[in-house]
Order: structure tokens, then sequence, then C-alpha cells
């Protein structure tokens, strides 16, 4: 591994992978708290669309998923407000939808030689150093708003009633968190793909709000996780020639299958 990261390409998917980490660990904390793994599945997937979108139009695929995974978070943001319990059916019929669309548009783009299974598993080897600053710029973001509103992120988690009581803007902030998500997405795409991106984003912080006694903590110790399972899944990849993105997801899914005996605690 020491030998390989002699290589670019080695050392931008190190960095890709490490920044990954770091944003799904957070984000994932406020994912799993807010009870919104759901919801994320659903804005990350139908971000497919965006892909064909970008084919079809000539346009870079990145900014087709921005494009099309905030316009998602945004509709479920206004079907939570106004019609909260179609919430699940909505983002089921987007998910659905997402994906068609994004394999209609691909079926339809003359000329199309591109292998869309980079957007669906990662591709993390091929992270250029655009891509690289593209992300620290996501992630400063992210970083930048979490610290900012992390007190009424808290709030918002486990009491809303109580939070809009103190003042805090709990529709602003809802749709800010949903917008984060959405952002997590984009960053995380080449390195697990649109497919594995809820499983970075969601054990990690399942596991680290097992050993966590506030949300600071679990966003740290899910970090930590996140971080180890992408160092441990790109040597897997290397050594064993496997497909990196999968090989960093079961590489945290070994974190939470052994870590199901052990109690639960609320952060």
């Amino acid at each position: 591994m020491i030998e390989a990261l002699s290589y670019s390409f080695m050392q931008n998917a190190l960095l890709a992978g490490l920044m990954a980490g770091v944003a799904c660990g957070v984000m994932g904390a406020l994912v799993v708290v807010n009870r919104i793994v759901f919801v994320s599945g659903g804005i990350a997937h139908t971000a497919y669309a965006g892909v064909g979108l970008a084919f079809f139009a000539g346009f870079a695929p990145i900014l087709g998923i921005l494009g099309v995974a905030g316009a998602a978070a945004l509709i479920i943001v206004l079907v939570s407000f106004k019609a909260r319990h179609r919430t699940d059916t909505v983002i089921g019929v987007l998910w659905a939808v997402g994906m068609a669309v994004g394999v209609i548009l691909v079926d339809i783009t003359p000329g199309y030689g591109v292998d869309l299974m980079s957007y669906l598993f990662g591709s993390i080897l091929t992270v250029a150093q655009g891509d690289l600053w593209m992300m620290a710029g996501g992630l400063v973001f992210l970083l930048a708003a979490t610290l900012w509103y992390y007190h009424d992120f808290v709030a918002l988690a486990f009491d809303p009633s109580f939070a809009r009581v103190r003042g805090v803007p709990v529709k602003g902030l809802y749709t800010l968190l949903l917008v984060m998500v959405a952002i997590t997405v984009v960053m995380v795409v080449q390195v697990v793909g649109l497919i594995l991106v809820i499983a970075l984003l969601t054990i990690g912080p399942f596991v680290a709000e097992k050993f966590s006694c506030s949300m600071a903590q679990m966003m740290l110790i899910s970090v930590i996780i996140n971080i180890i399972c992408v160092i441990l899944g790109l040597y897997l990849a290397f050594t064993l020639n496997l497909t990196t993105g999968p090989a960093i997801i079961l590489v945290a899914a070994a974190f939470f299958f052994a870590c199901l005996p052990f109690g639960r605690k609320a952060p």
C-alpha cells in the first residue's frame, strides 16, 4: 500500500476517500439522529437522473448530479411541510423516476460510450485534481454550516417543537439539512457511487451512536470509523484487485455487524 501511494492517482484516491469519510461522518450523524435515512437514499438515487441529463445535454455529470439532487431535496422539503404523511410516497416516486429517467436519457444519447458503473458504484481511482478541489470546497461548506448551526441542529433532531419555541427557524434549518445531504451525495459519488452512498452515510454513525454521549462525540467517532473503512477498503481493493467502492462498504459492514451485539446508547 505504501508503494502504491507513490502513484499520483492513489494519492488522489486517498485524499478523496478521507474527505468523503469526514463529510459522511458529520452528515451521517445528522441523518441518523434526524431519522432521514430514507430521505437521504431518495436524494442519492434520484440524482441518477442528473447523470443521464448531463450526458444527454453534453455538460459535466457532477453538475447534473448536484442540480437534480438539490431539486429532489427541495421537493421533499415542500412535501414534508405541506403533506408530511405522504413524504415516504413522494420519496419512493422520486427514487424510481430518477433512476428510470437517468437510464432512458442515457439510452437515447447519441454516441454514448461511458461506463455508468462508475457513477453507480464509484470510481475513486479516477479522481482528478479538480475533483479534489471541488470536494474540499464542499467539505468546508458542510463543516462551517454544521459548526455554525450545531446547537440548532441538535434541538431540531431531538425536539423540533422545543426548537421552534426557542426561536430556531425549523423549516429553514430542515431545508438547509437536506441541501447539505445533496452536497454530500455529490462529494461522495466518485468514492462509492450513488447506490452505496447511503451505506457510508449511515453505517459509521450507527456504530458511533452506540459509544457516544453527545452529537459532537458521535460525529467524531463516525469520522474516525469512516476514515478507517476508507483506508482498509483501499488496501483490500489494491491488494485483491477489487472494486474500491464496494470494498470500502464491506469493511464498514464488518464494523456494523461486529457492533450489533452491543447495547445502544442515545447521543
